[in-house]
């Protein structure tokens, strides 16, 4: 056991406060989903909560906690962002950023394939036979 010398652990982070927590996922949430009265109902949707603990959480009043907190994190990214900041792993966003390239390019990659293809019928159409 280490002797009480009154000094604070090197390297230890100071955790958030829980009005640290309340705001920020509140911003999270508006900036997702918009200040409107739909995104009151689509928190609704996705976590099972009252409209007044929707509302509570949209406003920074309060914050959800436990499994609201887990299925907000499972269908907005924004506050899943949060909670990996808030959990110092920062590694795990690299995974998030990794997968959001990898569907973007295959969106691409789709609209290409179909933009090649049109040209191609397109220029089949014009050929002498």
């Amino acid at each position: 056991m280490l002797p009480k010398s009154g000094r604070k652990l090197p390297n230890a982070r100071q955790a958030p406060t829980e009005a640290e927590y309340i705001k920020q996922i509140s911003s999270a949430l508006r900036l997702e989903l918009g200040g409107t009265r739909a995104a009151v109902k689509t928190i609704m949707r996705w976590t099972g909560a009252s409209d007044r603990s929707a509302r509570t959480w949209m406003n920074a009043s309060g914050s959800p906690s436990g499994y609201h907190l887990l299925r907000l994190a499972r269908e907005c990214d924004a506050v899943f962002e949060v909670m990996l900041d808030f959990t110092d792993r920062h590694e795990a966003r690299l995974g998030v950023d990794l997968h959001a390239a990898e569907v973007a390019i295959a969106r691409a990659m789709g609209a290409f394939e179909t933009l090649r293809r049109q040209r191609s019928s397109s220029d089949a159409a014009r050929r002498p036979t």
